[in-house]
């Protein structure tokens, strides 16, 4: 299996979750980081930190694969 069947093939229900709370987390992070103007340093380097992570969360979580769906055992 190569890495652009596992982008399509069906991820678990946790995966998918997971997925959506990093995008989440990514996002905030982000907002934090373009208005870094008015907030302290530390909050700054914190959302840092949190997109990173949340990049990392993403891309783990959309390579895992549903094997028994994938694989169609039952």
């Amino acid at each position: 299996m190569n890495l652009a069947d596992r982008f399509v093939a069906p991820r678990p229900l946790f995966f998918k979750k997971l997925r959506k709370y990093g995008l989440l987390v990514g996002a905030v992070a982000a907002a934090v980081l373009t208005g870094c103007s008015v907030l302290p340093a530390f909050v700054v380097a914190i959302a840092g930190y949190l997109a990173t992570a949340s990049a990392v969360v993403v891309t783990v979580s959309q390579c895992m694969v549903d094997g028994d769906a994938f694989f169609g055992v039952r």
